[in-house]
């Protein structure tokens, strides 16, 4: 990539060996066995801190990445910008305020600051501090120099020039409060939906479940929620989500799902049930785990003028081409690199913070 010389190319290679480290991190990689093996510690080590990270979703995301941190895929990525050279750029120290719902979902925003040529001051969420730490340790490693662009906090943050912060709707106000003084992207909570038309193929149905199940539910990519038409019948759906039955045998999420069942029937909900999953019929966005909310629509203009103005509050809207920037089925989890949360893109962000 043509437009990074010296420091910020070494970093634009230290990321494209960390992504093939982890394509191949379960496989034979020679000289890298040592830090397959750490890896491998630290997924064992993330899933005891916190049970949500199964290995399996571990593996995923980290595959995910892998995928993505390629020369061909940053470089479309980075190509859409200017971005200044190293003599000519002025470095900013962005301080990162980190979720940890999901494995590595700070780490978009982590790798925008590096590829921009700032430096990361990074708090991390107590939900997923392992990951993120072990990737900070594997590019020091194969790249030292980044030590003076990586530093992670763990008491008070200080001594940024921008923010970027992640949390709920409540801790957004905090947010808004302590870093309103200075250039900020505060993101808060975002929901993704689904819209059935009754026209899905099954193929399409068990994608579905993909983007219902992965990350038991807990990412703002996660669909939450499914618009159907009058008249529906879930007799297929139900038939084509039974393939992610197994997700009951896991502990917290069969804890959530049999409270959560309990406390709808004591309320006199009227559910629909499959020994995994609750469908329940729901105008919010916000469904809880081992949930799925539904909502019935009969006109599809109506839907889609519904969908239009509640756009600040959704994530992804799934679709076979229902309404535009709609998702496939089954590719929620798979965003491309300039799929930005919020839809705010952070690389233009962290440029115009340059230029200040």
């Amino acid at each position: 990539m043509d437009k990074y010389i010296g420091d910020q190319r070494a970093t634009f290679n230290a990321l494209l060996r960390l992504g093939d480290f982890l394509r191949n991190f379960d496989q034979d990689n020679g000289d890298e066995t040592s830090w397959t093996a750490k890896l491998q510690e630290t997924i064992a080590l993330a899933k005891h801190k916190n049970g949500w990270f199964t290995k399996e979703n571990v593996h995923f995301a980290l595959k995910s990445w892998g995928a993505l941190l390629t020369k061909s895929s940053l470089s479309e990525w980075m190509n859409r910008f200017s971005i200044p050279s190293t003599k000519s750029s002025t470095q900013k120290t962005i301080a990162l305020i980190m979720a940890g719902n999901i494995p590595l979902v700070g780490f978009h925003d982590f790798l925008c600051v590096l590829l921009t040529g700032h430096k990361v001051l990074g708090k991390l969420s107590s939900n997923d501090t392992l990951l993120i730490s072990f990737i900070k340790d594997y590019l020091f490693y194969i790249e030292p120099s980044l030590k003076n662009k990586i530093e992670f906090v763990e008491g008070k943050i200080e001594g940024f020039d921008a923010v970027i912060a992640t949390g709920s709707n409540n801790t957004a106000r905090y947010f808004e409060y302590y870093f309103g003084k200075v250039p900020h992207i505060i993101r808060k909570n975002r929901n993704s939906v689904a819209v059935l038309t009754g026209e899905e193929t099954p193929e399409q149905l068990n994608a579905l479940g993909e983007d219902v199940f992965r990350y038991f539910g807990l990412g703002c990519r996660s669909v939450s929620k499914i618009f159907i038409p009058l008249g529906y019948d879930f007799e297929t759906l139900f038939k084509e989500l039974y393939a992610f039955h197994p997700i009951i045998n896991e502990a917290k999420y069969a804890h959530n799902y049999d409270y959560n069942k309990a406390v709808y029937l004591m309320s006199d909900f009227q559910l629909r049930d499959n020994g995994f999953l609750i469908l329940k019929e729901d105008g919010g966005y916000a469904s809880p785990i081992a949930c799925l909310f539904y909502e019935s629509y009969d006109n599809a203009d109506t839907l889609k003028m519904r969908l239009r103005s509640d756009w600040d509050e959704l994530q992804c809207v799934v679709s076979d081409n229902f309404i535009e920037d709609s998702v496939a089925f089954g590719e929620t989890q798979r965003p491309k690199l300039y799929d930005y949360a919020d839809g705010v893109d952070t690389v233009d962000f962290l440029l115009k913070i340059s230029q200040k």
